[in-house]
């Protein structure tokens, strides 16, 4: 009965021997370090990980001292897996046997920084709707007076000026404007992502030649509900401020992925969504710098000598209309922008 509730458990735990060989090890380990109980059964535990030293000295002491032991957020290294970030314990049952569980803090700490990125947001939009507010009232007044100040003005040649100051109001209006991101709500329609980024993989192939735009989609992946024209211009935002950052940072061989995939049971914010579609911009570029990676989405924050600051902000937005989000990770030579949107209908995932 006890092994049936260990090998339903969530948590990845394992038996170990007094010589840190793995005995048992459930489902959830199985499935953590990517190998079967039966290729590591009376294996090392220093096979399973390549970080090997670090959790191997904490074993052993947990051994002999027979004291329980807990580290948070240890960084392992299964081999040929990814870098997993894991808090774990380790407590003797006896002098001859472990008990090590093991709690995978990646999505968590993925889960809490997309809440911090949502946060982020709706403080960013809130302050630029005030902003936009106080600022469009005096705009609309100083056109005005502009406007008449044009029919009180009898020399022609004079009127010159008058015009310029009703065009750089309308200018900072349309800027306003855009600040404040689409006018009109999305109007969610069943649509294939791959128009959409075939959309824009034409568009950037005529904007940018220089640049290659290679395509890696999953055809399986089906419909959305959307507003196919919000949709692309949220990409193109996003896919042009990555060209436009390999042009002025004069990459070699400068080079876009657009990718598809599917995302099971993922969970966004506090939401668990049963499928999630992931579009992917990669591009090898300079990179994000640090400075800038906390408030990339706000308006007016660019990494770029010739960017606006709105892209990105209007295409969160956008993505956020859609009940998604917008993350990225960034080094020299790799950027990756996800754009990820439940595929669910406006009905399902409201409920």
């Amino acid at each position: 009965m006890y092994q049936r509730l260990l090998e339903h458990l969530t948590t990845a735990v394992l038996l170990l021997d007094e010589r840190l060989a793995v005995r048992w090890m459930n489902p959830a380990a199985e499935a953590l370090f990517a190998v079967s109980l039966r290729r590591m059964k009376d294996i090392g535990l220093a096979a399973l990980m390549s970080e090997g030293a670090g959790i191997t000295a904490v074993l052993a002491k947990a051994r002999d001292d027979q004291q329980s032991y807990t580290q948070r957020e240890a960084r392992l290294l299964p081999p040929g897996g990814e870098l997993l970030t894991v808090d774990y314990t380790v407590t003797p049952l006896s002098v001859h046997e472990l008990l090590l569980e093991v709690e995978p803090r990646d999505r968590l700490m993925q889960i809490s920084r997309e809440e911090a990125l949502t946060a982020r947001q709706e403080a960013a939009k809130v302050l630029a709707r005030g902003l936009a507010h106080e600022i469009k009232n005096p705009l609309g007044g100083i056109r005005g007076a502009a406007q008449l100040l044009e029919r009180e003005l009898g020399d022609p040649a004079q009127h010159e000026f008058t015009r310029v100051i009703i065009e750089e109001v309308d200018r900072l209006k349309a800027l306003v404007n855009a600040m404040l991101g689409p006018h009109r709500e999305a109007g969610h329609v069943e649509l294939n992502i791959h128009r959409a980024l075939e959309r824009v993989y034409a568009l950037l192939r005529a904007e940018h030649p220089p640049v290659v735009i290679r395509r890696d989609y999953d055809p399986s992946l089906p419909t959305l509900y959307g507003d196919q024209a919000q949709l692309i211009q949220a990409l193109l935002n996003v896919a042009r401020n990555a060209v436009e950052a390999l042009r002025e940072a004069q990459t070699p061989a400068p080079e876009l992925v657009l990718r598809t995939r599917a995302r099971r049971q993922f969970t966004m914010g506090a939401r668990r969504h049963r499928l999630v579609c992931e579009v992917s911009l990669v591009d090898n570029g300079p990179g994000i710098p640090a400075v800038l990676q906390d408030t990339l989405f706000y308006p007016m924050v660019s990494g770029r000598a010739q960017g606006s600051g709105l892209g990105l902000s209007i295409a969160q937005a956008i993505v956020h209309r859609h009940q998604g989000l917008i993350e990225f990770c960034s080094r020299p030579g790799h950027t990756e922008f996800r754009l990820l949107i439940p595929l669910e209908s406006p009905h399902v995932s409201g409920r």
